[in-house]
């Protein structure tokens, strides 16, 4: 029974041609470098422009600083929340290359709107002034044409690279692939933080655009030319429908009270989990229909049962938003000069990312040595244990980012004094670090914990978390100023920080961080 189970799963993939794959010829380790390659490329572009979009909203705009930061994290948040559609595209009609590919088409066309916008004077406002109708119809289409092809190419080249290395035999595989993808990351973000920031801010928008545009076809170009050596999973139809047959089924039998074992006929259905979750045991209800199958309720609970470890993960991004708005912000008016060097605020974001290029491979070292032994040092590389490790130190980034703006501003107000911007390394570091350990932890569990017919949508829940966690700010954002409005002043009312209370809005955040991690520690036990 377990070859046969084996050879069916092998059957889920095929070649460009629609042939069972050959393991000896598609896929591995080559094909998932290619991935991580074009993933750099993808990063880059994608966080240069996330990483300092509010300078752009603010001096070429010229939208207000709670505009700006609104602007970009709802950006962020439409380019992350929206890969839960396009791993539900992968799964069900497309395989995830021809949704790379389609999905690239669509964030390169934006790419080349924002640079012609940016390009051509007369489609941005003068001085002082609000974009007029037009200019903002053209910004946003371009923003959202980017946000719409992010979220289909970060959904479908995570798990395509997954797939590449996807083997049974050697599951630690899986686990080195995630680290390194997330390696792929930084490297993009590093560069985008370093050369794409500094010609952001001396040769101009039009220039950076141009160059994502032209790097993103390369990236393309690249990822197109594996396309003989990549093994493709064959989609398996909606698993959406599937879930809701399962729902509707349960709950027609809700009354009925027989013994019913998910692992029943699990050798009449191949695609099954050799274990199933011995949770929510009243789906199990469905299976009295003869419409419904072992493979079908088994999906519905490991979708299910991934939601509470996806919910208390989100406030960590609320975090990672702060990092990218009023972080910059912060920086934009604190001592930024060494010497006659003006440090862009964005590129403090190096140290960070210094430490975790150089913390991957260390980290991927220790995890080789403890894999084989079962003590508390190997029970640390889990993805659970290393997301609530990750959640921990962005209660820390917050609670250091609260203090530092209380002693900017005070210096400021009583002596006078703008403190230097390497204040701000600390929290860019301490959030960094987080960010790695706990979208690194997610993308794994997700993957490996969900069904095969739906790995796809379940790993894109890594993305919409990061989402609803640049949403959840900007309601907060909002929720705060008006809370604070009615009491005096609006926290984040004005135009400079200087009037403001951010440091109260982080220790805000850090608190609803706190409580949020105790969520976390009774959902991860409870799994």
């Amino acid at each position: 029974m377990d070859i046969e189970l084996n050879k069916e799963s092998d059957d889920y993939y095929c070649d460009y041609k629609g042939k069972k794959a050959d393991p000896t010829k598609h896929g591995g380790i080559r094909a998932a470098i290619l991935t991580c390659v074009v993933e750099v490329m993808s990063s880059m572009v994608f966080l240069c422009n996330s990483i300092n979009l509010v300078d752009y909203f603010l001096k070429y705009m010229h939208y207000s600083v709670s505009e700006s930061s609104t602007m970009v994290t709802n950006f962020m948040g439409s380019s992350y929340i929206l890969t839960i559609v396009g791993g539900f595209i992968c799964d069900s009609y497309l395989t995830r290359f021809t949704t790379f590919i389609l999905s690239g088409a669509i964030e390169l066309m934006g790419f080349i709107l924002l640079a012609y916008q940016a390009q051509h004077s007369h489609l941005r406002p003068p001085e002082n002034t609000r974009p007029s109708p037009v200019a903002a119809a053209i910004l946003h289409i371009g923003l959202y044409c980017v946000a719409i092809g992010v979220a289909g190419v970060k959904a479908a080249l995570q798990t395509h690279g997954a797939d590449q290395v996807d083997d049974k035999k050697q599951k630690n595989l899986i686990s080195s692939f995630f680290n390194w993808y997330f390696f792929s990351i930084c490297s993009g973000a590093l560069l985008a933080s370093t050369i794409m920031v500094w010609i952001e801010e001396n040769c101009g928008w039009s220039l950076s655009f141009m160059i994502c545009a032209i790097v993103f076809t390369f990236a393309i170009c690249i990822f197109v030319a594996g396309f003989p050596i990549y093994r493709n999973k064959r989609p398996a139809g909606s698993p959406l429908t599937r879930m809701i047959k399962v729902f509707v089924a349960a709950a027609k039998n809700t009354r009925a009270s027989p013994s019913v074992n998910v692992n029943h006929n699990a050798t009449t259905q191949p695609h099954a989990r050799e274990q199933s979750h011995d949770k929510l045991k009243f789906l199990n209800k469905a299976l009295i229909d003869a419409a419904i199958d072992v493979t079908m309720v088994d999906e519905t609970k490991s979708f299910l049962s991934l939601l509470p470890i996806f919910a208390t993960t989100i406030m960590m991004n609320c975090c990672m938003a702060q990092l990218l708005t009023f972080s910059v912000q912060q920086g934009n008016i604190m001592n930024r000069k060494i010497h006659n060097f003006i440090i862009p605020t964005q590129s403090l974001s190096v140290f960070a990312l210094a430490i975790i290029l150089s913390f991957i491979p260390i980290f991927e070292q220790f995890r080789h040595i403890y894999r084989h032994k079962d003590t508390m040092q190997s029970k640390t590389f889990q993805p659970l244990s290393r997301v609530g490790f990750g959640l921990v130190l962005g209660i820390m980034s917050m609670a250091v980012a609260a203090i530092v703006e209380a002693k900017r501003k005070q210096e400021l107000i009583m002596n006078d004094i703008t403190i230097s911007v390497f204040w701000l390394v600390l929290q860019y570091i301490l959030v960094s670090v987080a960010d790695t350990l706990v979208m690194s932890g997610m993308l794994e569990f997700f993957y490996s914990e969900a069904h095969e017919s739906m790995r796809s949508m379940c790993a894109a829940l890594s993305w919409c978390s990061s989402a609803m966690g640049f949403f959840i700010s900007s309601v907060l954002v909002a929720i705060t100023n008006s809370a604070s409005g009615k009491f005096g002043k609006e926290w984040l009312g004005g135009k400079d920080l200087n009037h403001d209370r951010l440091d109260l809005f982080y220790a805000l955040i850090c608190i609803l961080n706190i409580v949020n991690f105790m969520f976390y520690v009774y959902f991860a036990k409870k799994y």
